[in-house]
This record gives structure tokens, sequence and C-alpha cells, in this order.
């Protein structure tokens, strides 16, 4: 397994656009009542940082590993549905919630199916029922039916995420959990999201979306260079 300090040394410093880009969106921190280009690329940018940080191991690692190129096509999608949603209010919300359904079936089928654990798959799937009993009273509309099959699609992204963490076993990697963990967070930041529009305001609500959002894509990002990373390893050794 490769060690935390190498994956800090090779990775941190091509993530620092990430983190200044990241912290532009929140200095800058536009209304959302005034939407325009402008606040879409501020709102985007980080995303397309993560672009650049997939694009910058190289043509060739991308071609051999198409985990990596199915998380860069899911950061391709999310930007799209980042660009939607802030337009929402003009009633672009099902758009990007479109944009990001097709990011979690990307992120699940780069996760893959191995290990498969049921049970882990079973917790998530009752969360997952749990959200919608919850959010079903205040949906009217499509939104009955698209919430349903977004909340699934995410659920399932979130088991192919977690199954991966075998801690028991020691059957882990570092990227397997940053995954996990990513999944997780855009779980919550996605919850957060469907709290606030359809049942009632959450104090602070685009502080924790956006905080748990960016840090859950970067996690994901970071689970995509597994492979380079251990032959870093390799060859320091």
């Amino acid at each position: 397994m490769v060690s935390p300090v190498t994956v800090v040394k090779s990775e941190g410093p091509k993530l620092v656009p990430f983190f200044k880009a990241t912290c532009v969106y929140f200095v800058l921190w536009l209304p959302t009542s005034s939407p325009s280009w402008f606040s879409a690329l501020i709102k985007c940018l980080p995303i397309f940082c993560l672009w650049v940080f997939l694009l910058a191991h190289g043509i060739s690692f991308l071609g051999a590993h198409s985990s990596a190129r199915k998380i860069l096509a899911g950061l391709i999608f999310s930007s799209l549905g980042d660009a939607f949603l802030i337009w929402q209010e003009q009633g672009y919300f099902s758009h990007g919630l479109l944009m990001f359904a097709i990011t979690h079936i990307l992120y699940s089928s780069a996760f893959g199916m191995k290990p498969l654990n049921l049970s882990v798959g079973l917790i998530i799937a009752s969360a997952s029922a749990l959200c919608y009993t919850l959010l079903y009273p205040y949906l009217s509309g499509p939104f009955t039916y698209l919430v349903a099959v977004y909340i699934a699609l995410i659920g399932f992204m979130g088991w192919r995420a977690i199954a991966g963490v075998q801690l028991a076993n020691d059957l882990w990697t570092w990227t397997k959990l940053s995954a996990c963990l990513g999944a997780v967070l855009f779980m919550v930041s996605d919850l957060t999201i469907a709290v606030n529009k359809f049942c009632f305001p959450v104090p602070h609500s685009r502080a924790i979306i956006m905080a748990t959002y960016y840090a859950a894509q970067m996690l994901i990002a970071l689970s995509a260079v597994e492979c380079q990373d251990a032959d870093v390893a390799r060859k320091r050794a």
C-alpha cells in the first residue's frame, strides 16, 4: 500500500490550483439571487482544476485506466450540473439533476462491482429509502419520481465506494478510503440540497453544501490515481 507521505508528495502540488480556486469561490461568495456566467465560472472553477489534476497524470495514464477516464467524465458532467444549478430558480434544477445522475452512474462504474459487500448495500438501501420517505410529503409533480431515481443512483454510487473499503481484512488502500469518504460527503451535500429546497431552510446551507461537495469531488478524483502512485512508490523503493 502506498504511504500517505508518498501521496502528499506526489499529489499535493497538483491539487494546489484546486485549493486556490475553492478559496476564490468562498472569498467572492457571489449571491445566488443574481445568476450569471461569471458566477457559473467561479462555481465550476474548482472542478475544472480537478480535470487538470487528472490530465496532469498524462494521457497514457488515462488511456490505460478506465476508472480514471470514467471519473474524469464524471467531473465533466458535474461541471455541467453545477452550471445548470446556477439557474435552478429559472427552471434548470432538473437539468442539473440529470447531469449529476449521469455523474453517479460514471462514478459507480469506476468503483466497480467487486467486492460486492451486500451488507453495506442493504444499509445504504435502507438509509436511501428512509431519506426518500422523509422527503416524499414535500415532493410534487415530476420531482416525486425524479428524486426517487436520483436517490437510488447516488445510493448505489455510495454503496460501490464504501464496499471497496475492507478495513477488517486489511484489504484497503488510501484511494479506496478516499473514494469512500468522497461518496459519503457527496451524499451529505445532496441531502442538504434536497432538505433545503423541498423541506425547510437549512442554516448555512450553501456553505455546508459547497464545502462537502468540493471535498467530495477532490477525494473521488484522488481515488483515480492509485495505480500511478503505486508505480512512484516502487521506483523510490
